[in-house]
């Protein structure tokens, strides 16, 4: 846009001081091409509408032409998808659950909650086998897969394993290491 206002105003300033190559742009043989595309004028025909009626129109004459994206529901589901969404949820939960309790923890003494490392061994000590499984898994689950997805991830930033082949075959390892881990460390 500066641009062009500069070349315009510089070709001005030339007619004004030479008008003799503004007659040379007219005929065309000898002007530089930027007098004659300055000295060309197209005719604009123009409708007076009001503005709730030209934003309207506009808009449903360009959602007209806009195309059609397929929706992801014509193709057939892949183990990266999931991997990928899985990959931010446990992302999310685990870095909104470090805030909730760092948040618990600074208030429980103001108001009176006992969230020390002793209280809380002592309650989880208290329940029973099949509730304290459940909660080592529940907790393990996401943070296991977030990190063995995190190294896969910084194993593709290195350029290697990219092929669609090597990409399968690391998800569903990145899967079984999962579960694994999960109950290994839930059984601790």
């Amino acid at each position: 846009m500066l641009a062009n206002r500069a070349v315009q105003t510089s070709m001005r300033r030339l007619a004004a001081r030479q008008p003799g190559l503004m007659a040379l742009g007219s005929q065309g043989k000898f002007a530089p091409p930027a007098i004659v595309a300055l000295s060309q004028r197209r005719p604009v025909a123009t409708e007076r509408l009001s503005d709730s009626q030209a934003q309207n129109s506009i808009l449903v004459n360009q959602r007209l032409k806009r195309p059609v994206a397929p929706h992801l529901s014509i193709y057939q589901p892949q183990i990266t998808w999931y991997l990928s969404s899985a990959h931010r949820i446990t992302g999310a939960i685990l870095s909104g659950g470090f805030y909730i309790f760092g948040a618990a923890y600074l208030v429980a003494p103001l108001v009176g909650w006992h969230l020390e490392s002793a209280s809380l061994a002592a309650a989880v000590a208290a329940w029973p086998f099949a509730v304290k499984f459940a909660a080592k898994v529940f907790v393990s689950l996401p943070f296991t897969f977030h990190a063995y997805n995190g190294v896969r991830h910084l194993i593709w930033d290195t350029g290697s394993m990219m092929t669609n082949q090597k990409v399968i075959q690391s998800g569903w390892t990145v899967l079984g290491l999962t579960v694994a881990s999960s109950l290994y460390l839930a059984l601790m």
